[in-house]
């Protein structure tokens, strides 16, 4: 069984990560430094379990070569590779872990781990709170993001089935509305005139006549 790191104060991973690329490297990593950071609530004290288990600190709290590789430029890629060092297991199953769905990462670390529930969705949570924050370089050399940014950025329409768009348009998809109106036979011309005449003050603006 694997004892995956969990959080339950997930938003603040990415706070607490651009903190250890700003300020100085501690001397060890505990709960009077991340005091010192504002991160003074109690459930705080999770968010260092979870540098533990990414390789940013040993199990004494002292930062190691990946936390100062970290500050660097390409941060981003040492995140991904600290990640997926720490949750070696789950890419044993996903090599591609980070564009799983949430279903799947809580199939893996639930039948991995004796935890509940709970702690399954929170574990979760934080595997893709970090993975958001991360790049994963491939075998070509390029980068792959987590299946969160992926999903957020959605191609138009024309995009996506590889034409390009309509002149004069901005490639976005567009909105058609089709109004069905049903009219009584029993309905008089000048009934029928009001409604038009409704119609068209309430779609295009226009003043009756």
């Amino acid at each position: 069984m694997v004892d995956y790191a969990y959080t339950t104060v997930t938003g603040k991973i990415k706070p607490l990560l651009e903190k250890v690329r700003s300020v100085g490297i501690p001397t060890k990593v505990g709960g009077s430094w991340l005091k010192t950071l504002g991160f003074t609530s109690s459930n705080d004290a999770s968010l260092i379990g979870v540098l533990k288990f990414i390789g940013f600190t040993d199990q004494s709290g002292i930062p190691t070569p990946v936390w100062t590789a970290y500050r660097g430029g390409k941060h981003k890629t040492v995140l991904g590779e600290a990640i997926k060092k720490g949750y070696e297991d789950l890419y044993a199953v996903y090599p591609d872990a980070h564009k799983q769905s949430n279903t799947d990462l809580s199939h893996v670390f639930t039948t991995s781990s004796s935890a509940g529930a709970q702690v399954i969705a929170k574990t979760v949570a934080t595997f893709r709170a970090l993975a958001d924050e991360a790049e994963f370089p491939t075998t070509d050399g390029s980068a792959e993001t987590s299946i969160s940014e992926h999903t957020s950025r959605r191609p138009s329409a024309a995009t996506s089935s590889g034409l390009p768009p309509l002149p004069g348009s901005t490639g976005n998809p567009e909105v058609h509305i089709d109004i069905q109106i049903h009219i009584s036979p029993e309905s008089s011309t000048e009934q029928i005139d009001k409604i038009f005449r409704s119609m068209a003050r309430h779609l295009y603006g226009r003043k009756d006549d």
